[in-house]
């Protein structure tokens, strides 16, 4: 499956949520059991270029329908709720679940969208 994100995680949906506050309080809680460090953002990068850039670009600047995922609401969200919307997906938002990647994984995902996209 291509489009890890199929659209972005932060859009606002029809009734003003985002896919990232739908996650429950205490999945939205939970911590990244993986250090956010360098090891893990790139291994996480490698799957977003495998899984995501062919729809979000490979700065994460998005591509056609799929928004960017370079913006604060992104990196700036709680790891577990990153989290869960990759487990779940987000029906309404078109995105389907990625519980098929090992959870560790999708750990290294929400890592490297959790690190701040460099300036080129």
């Amino acid at each position: 499956m291509k489009g890890l994100l199929y659209l972005i995680l932060a859009a606002p949906c029809a009734w003003g949520q985002t896919p990232l506050q739908d996650a429950p309080p205490a999945a939205a809680a939970r911590p990244n059991p993986l250090p956010e460090n360098e090891r893990s953002r790139t291994a996480g990068a490698k799957l977003f270029a495998r899984e995501c850039a062919a729809c979000h670009g490979s700065n994460r600047e998005g591509i056609g329908r799929a928004l960017p995922l370079d913006r604060p609401e992104v990196y700036q969200a709680p790891p577990g709720a990153i989290f869960w919307v990759l487990r779940n997906g987000h029906v309404t938002r078109g995105m389907p679940s990625f519980a098929h990647l090992p959870e560790p994984q999708r750990w290294q995902i929400v890592a490297f969208l959790r690190s701040v996209p460099k300036l080129h």
